[in-house]
This record gives C-alpha cells, sequence and structure tokens, in this order.
C-alpha cells in the first residue's frame, strides 16, 4: 500500500488535469489506469518469485515485440513504436522496460558474476544495447535514455568492478560529438533550441516557450479546471503527453504542481526505504531484490526530473512521459507492473 497510494493520487490527478484539457482522452484514460491498477493487483498475486524465475522468457517475448512494432507497427509522427491490437495501441517499449531491469537485476546478481567480469558485462551490455538501438532508431531519444540509464544505474551498483564503467563512461563521452551528427534533424534543434530559447520562436522553441507561458500564467492557485487557455486553444502542443505537467500547473497553478512533486517525493521515498532494506543483505536473491528495485527508482526519476526540467525550459525538449500525468495506456500500465514488482 505504500506504493499504491501515492500512484493512486498522482493517476487521479493526471485524470483530473486531462478532464480540463480533452474530455475525449479522459474516458480512455480512465479505462486505462483501471485496467493497470488491476493489472498491478494480479502481478502482485502471481508474486515477485513467478516473474523472476520467467525473467528470461519476458524479456525476449517483449524484445520481440518491440522488433515487431519497429517493422510493422504504426507510424505516428514518423516513429513507428505502436502496434495496433484493435482495441488498443501496444507500445512494446514501454512494457519492455519493467521486464528488461529484471532480467538485468537477475543476470548481475548471479554468482557467476565472479567468474569473468568482462565477460558478464560484455552479455549485459548486448542485452541493453539490442533494446537501445531498436527503441532509438524508431525514433524514440526519450525512451533509449531511459534504458540507458536504468542500465548504467544496475552495472554501477551491481558487482561488476567499477574500472569497467568508467571504461564505459570515458568510451560514450569520447562518442558524443559523433552522437550529434546521427541525431534526427528535428532533434538537433531541440537541442539548438534549448541552448538559445530563442533560436527559432515559431519552431523548434515554439514548444518550449509556450510551456513557460503555461505555467507562468497559472500563479499560485491556478486558472481552474478547464480554463487554461494555452492548453485548452491548442498553444500548447502536446499538453496530454510531452507537456502535461505544464497543463497541470496552468490549470492549477503553484499549489497543483506543488502537490503532484510532493507525490513524487513520498513514492520515491519509499521505493528508497524498500531499496535501502536489501542493500547490505549479501545473499543472491537480496542483491537481486535490490537492484530490481534500485532500477525502478532511476526509471521513475529519471522521467519526472526530465519532464518536469523540460516543461520548465531548462533541460531540452525530449518527449519523455510524465509518469502517470501523461496521457497513455502502455506508460501507465508499465509503471503499475514496474511497482508491483519491487518486493
Amino acid at each position: 500500500m505504500e506504493l499504491f497510494l501515492p500512484s493512486l493520487f498522482l493517476s487521479i490527478f493526471g485524470l483530473i488535469n486531462l478532464f480540463g484539457i480533452n474530455q475525449s482522452l479522459f474516458w480512455k484514460q480512465l479505462l486505462n489506469v483501471i485496467i493497470a491498477f488491476g493489472v498491478f493487483f494480479i502481478v502482485k498475486k502471481l508474486s515477485f518469485n513467478f516473474f523472476k524465475i520467467n525473467s528470461r522468457f519476458f524479456y525476449f517475448l517483449f524484445l520481440f515485440l518491440l522488433i515487431v512494432s519497429f517493422i510493422i507497427g504504426i507510424e505516428v509522427k514518423g516513429s513507428k513504436r505502436w502496434l495496433d491490437l484493435y482495441f488498443f495501441s501496444f507500445q512494446s517499449s514501454e512494457f519492455l522496460k519493467p521486464f528488461f531491469i529484471l532480467f538485468l537485476s537477475d543476470y548481475l546478481s548471479s554468482k557467476k558474476i565472479f567468474e569473468n567480469n568482462l565477460f558478464i558485462l560484455f552479455k549485459a551490455f548486448i542485452y541493453f544495447f539490442v533494446p537501445f538501438l531498436i527503441i532509438f532508431k524508431q525514433p524514440d531519444l526519450a525512451n533509449s535514455m531511459t534504458f540507458l540509464v536504468i542500465f548504467l544505474v544496475l552495472i554501477f551498483f551491481s558487482k561488476i568492478p567499477k574500472k569497467y564503467l568508467i571504461y564505459f563512461l570515458i568510451i560514450g563521452l569520447v562518442s558524443m560529438p559523433m552522437v550529434f551528427f546521427i541525431l534526427k534533424p528535428y532533434q538537433k534543434m531541440r537541442i539548438l533550441s534549448f541552448l538559445n530559447p530563442h533560436y527559432d520562436v515559431q519552431g523548434s522553441s515554439y514548444n518550449i516557450i509556450q510551456s513557460i507561458i503555461a505555467i507562468g500564467s497559472g500563479g499560485f492557485f491556478g486558472k481552474g479546471l478547464g480554463l487554461g487557455s494555452q492548453s485548452k486553444l491548442y498553444f500548447l502542443p502536446e499538453s496530454t503527453t510531452d507537456f502535461a505537467f505544464a497543463s497541470l500547473v496552468e490549470q492549477f497553478g503553484f499549489l497543483g504542481g506543488f502537490f503532484v512533486i510532493s507525490c513524487y517525493l513520498i513514492l520515491i521515498f519509499f521505493l528508497l526505504k524498500k531499496t535501502s532494506y536489501y542493500l547490505f543483505k549479501k545473499e543472491e536473491e537480496n542483491q537481486m531484490k535490490f537492484l530490481f528495485s534500485l532500477g525502478v527508482i532511476s526509471y521513475i526519476i529519471f522521467q519526472f526530473f526530465v519532464n518536469v526540467g523540460m516543461n520548465m525550459g531548462i533541460l531540452p525538449v525530449a518527449g519523455v512521459a510524465l509518469p502517470f500525468i501523461s496521457y497513455g495506456g502502455s506508460s501507465i500500465m508499465a509503471l503499475m507492473i514496474s511497482l508491483a514488482l519491487v518486493p
């Protein structure tokens, strides 16, 4: 219940925010939330051990679905991320997250890790890099970065010697200038717009500027439900997804934003509390539980900070969903599966 209540409050607040922007999406998201919380209890009932034993199966299942979605998926705004399952669209990269964390945590906590550290790291890198590359090529830079952060956190807190991680980071830093040149044109423009918000006011900088205006116009108490001009009149693009936080603050002001951030902090506190319990446990199973809980924390914290940061103009626009608040069925279900699996 420690994890259930703050996630429930965040989901309810996300639904209220969505109702003020788009009523038709509200009813769809309400169904998504109901199903997601139902899935939460089903996963809890099946138990952590069931998913631990079958972690390899689930990882490769959703990896396969990720490949399928990349090949024959629905193309929306130039990106192939969804499979059309008639009744709903299925974003496999979201569902892969909890099972990627589970599988990698199980692998990195194995006793085999002491036999050949470099080989273990190489295999772990392959398990990470295959989905990372597919998601990056969809293209979905935001989700690929989420996988990268989770991978680095798990490797850092695993038993693998830190010198190997340092080598990996050095290679990554040296490669960063080359990464810029393989980004899509719109992704490059987002970075340039972040560095100079007035670089292209009617183009790449438009989203950031409108988001800042929406947050500033909310004041202390907000404009009221359904009265946010930036989001309601479509001045603010993606007001139900990427810029859900800006539309929320516009409607409910500083107080609404403070409440939402407080719920996140409570959720993160309880996750840290559960994680710390396994910190000094030496058994292989407890080490795996520690890594899994840590992976879920890094997943939620990264998406929270990046989304709020880009909404406030202090980070580049990355298209990261705000956990529990942004519209999306796959996202809320993946989050609830993750929380249900936290031992």
